[in-house]
């Protein structure tokens, strides 16, 4: 819907002090970052810090640890099957390796496997592709053009930007590994935005201290999971993709090797079982599990189904206490709340402004910054901008665009935001967009090495379910750079692992036995299973009646 009169009036607030700040834009005056010791103070206002919204977990390889309610609410859960109930020796798929997740990670894993000698069966909950990587709209990092940039300048960027807790070797393999990374998506066909001359197009991102962001316009996630999935497809021979086919359990042998997965087919409503050489946990973030009742950003599948498979199996976990919640989200109107407004708008410069039209924060701080600058703006110093339900935004003035670049700059650089604003009656290089922070990234997840290693041989992650690389804070343009790199890499060396590592011995469920003992003995009484496969937003009581605890067959 259009804004109403009673928004009109606060955009007429903005459009009152733009002449002011075009002028000192001219003048190269900009509002300045913040020091180190001022934003240790903003953090306290983001909502990872808010003690009240986490607590221990009680069992588990990390008992003790404090996380979000929800993620202790999915690992403090059973099983969705009775280990008891599963005839382990009626395997219905053989293959060298198995990928659970069909999002960027999962795919480009699939593509190395493959490219070294690997079968593979690639599982994915939805569509080949319905994942965060299709969503993702600002870019990638890699120090891609050699002037005043390298490797060096990006590591110390992510280093900076995850409070220098990041695992130092994971960030050496993440921004090593970029430029190479580019060079394979052009390889494939990805279209990156370019000069007139050829070159890449390069834009800051909020933390980065060099111009080293690329993007296909404003659908690069979209971009590159076109081009990733057409090229699987074409290798069909080698790759068989099942969708609709989430996986339920991991299935380890006498040894304590991972050795395939409990899958349930969601058109027919039965379980089937993989046995692998290797296993690859791909299965992307955690936004629906609407932490701390946040919106989000995140596809419908997100809902952290390989933390809890992982974490079950006896996988540690890592920086899961941090969540990464985007500062600009749509929060009007209200078809569109929780869609990513792109950090490249703030790149391009677009202000950020209170509902004065005030400038409070420079739009290029690390993102848990700008997330907590705009709670306390909205929620202690009242400068938050009210919808006509209540709710409370932040203007980003995205008509600056047109202004800097030229008329036109705003649709020819967000083609695919301007169109769904279109779609609402709303022109965004007229009027400004309103937005507040959501769930968006999964910070932390399971523990991996460089070779996208786990505790469990056999079993590899990689993309967004792992944890460490970013420690307590993601940067923008890191996020396809890290599920592709490290999807690359656990392909690859899940692949070796088949042919050279792998043991053959009795499959397995007893690592479930023993997570439903603990969780006995620690008290837990609940009727919650997990992996949680899809939120359900009308009724409950259909997700339990269809995947209990204790059912193994179909339903027909």
């Amino acid at each position: 819907m259009p804004y109403p009169e009673e928004l009109k009036k606060f955009i007429r607030k903005v459009e009152k002090t733009r002449p002011g700040r075009i002028e000192k834009r001219k003048r190269g005056e900009e509002f300045p970052f913040m020091s180190a010791e001022e934003r240790e103070e903003m953090l306290k206002y983001h909502p990872d810090y808010k003690e009240e919204g986490r607590r221990e977990i009680k069992i588990g390889p990390n008992k003790g640890y404090r996380i979000a309610h929800e993620f202790v609410d999915l690992l403090e859960a059973k099983s969705r099957v009775d280990p008891d109930a599963v005839d382990l020796s009626q395997v219905d798929a053989v293959t060298d390796v198995l990928i659970i997740g069909g999002g960027g990670a999962g795919t480009a894993a699939a593509l190395l496997a493959q490219e070294n000698g690997a079968k593979v069966i690639l599982a994915t909950k939805l569509r080949h592709g319905d994942a965060n990587t299709m969503m993702a709209e600002g870019g990638i990092q890699a120090a891609s053009k050699g002037w005043k940039d390298s490797p060096y300048f990006h590591y110390l960027d992510v280093m900076g930007g995850g409070h220098f807790k990041n695992d130092p070797e994971l960030v050496y393999t993440l921004v090593t590994e970029a430029p190479d990374l580019l060079r394979w998506f052009e390889s494939l066909g990805v279209m990156f935005s370019k000069s007139p001359d050829g070159r890449l197009e390069t834009m800051h991102g909020g933390g980065t201290s060099r111009k080293r962001l690329h993007s296909c316009a404003d659908i690069t996630g979209a971009d590159v999971m076109r081009a990733l999935r057409d090229e699987a497809r074409n290798r069909s021979q080698d790759i068989k993709v099942l969708e609709f086919s989430p996986a339920v359990e991991l299935i380890l042998n006498e040894h304590g090797d991972c050795a395939g997965a409990l899958l349930y087919n969601m058109d027919t409503e039965e379980y089937f079982i993989v046995k692998a050489k290797a296993t690859i946990l791909a299965t992307g973030g955690c936004g629906r599990l609407h932490v701390q009742g946040f919106p989000t950003t995140n596809h419908y599948g997100a809902t952290a189904d390989g933390i809890a498979l992982g974490y079950r199996a006896g996988v540690k976990l890592k920086f899961l206490h941090t969540i990464q919640y985007h500062p600009t989200c749509a929060i009007f109107p209200e078809q569109i709340e929780g869609l990513l407004i792109t950090e490249r708008f703030r790149g391009a410069g677009a202000d950020v402004l209170n509902v004065d039209g005030e400038k409070f924060v420079n739009e290029r701080e690390p993102r848990d910054v700008e997330s907590g600058a705009y709670v306390k703006e909205c929620l202690v110093r009242g400068k938050g901008v009210p919808t006509p339900t209540g709710k409370l935004g932040i203007w980003v003035d995205s008509p600056m665009i047109d202004i800097i670049y030229g008329e036109g700059a705003v649709k020819r650089l967000f083609i695919g935001k301007w169109k769904i604003y279109d779609r609402q009656g709303i022109d965004i290089s007229k009027d400004p967009m309103l937005v507040y922070p959501g769930l968006h990234y999964q910070n932390g997840g399971l523990e991996n090495n460089a070779n996208c290693e786990t505790s469990v041989p056999g079993l590899f992650i990689a993309g967004e379910v792992t944890g460490g690389l970013h420690g307590e804070n993601r940067l923008m343009g890191n996020s396809m750079l890290d599920v592709h790199v490290f999807g690359r890499i656990a392909g690859e060396n899940a692949a070796l692992y088949a042919k050279e590592k792998a043991r053959e011995a009795k499959l397995t469920l007893d690592h479930v036995r023993v997570y439903h003992k603990e969780m006995e003995e620690a008290g837990i009484v609940t009727d919650r299973v997990a992996p949680m496969l899809l939120p359900d937003y009308t009724n409950p009581e259909v997700r339990k009646r269809q995947l209990t605890a204790h059912y193994v067959g179909t339903l027909r």
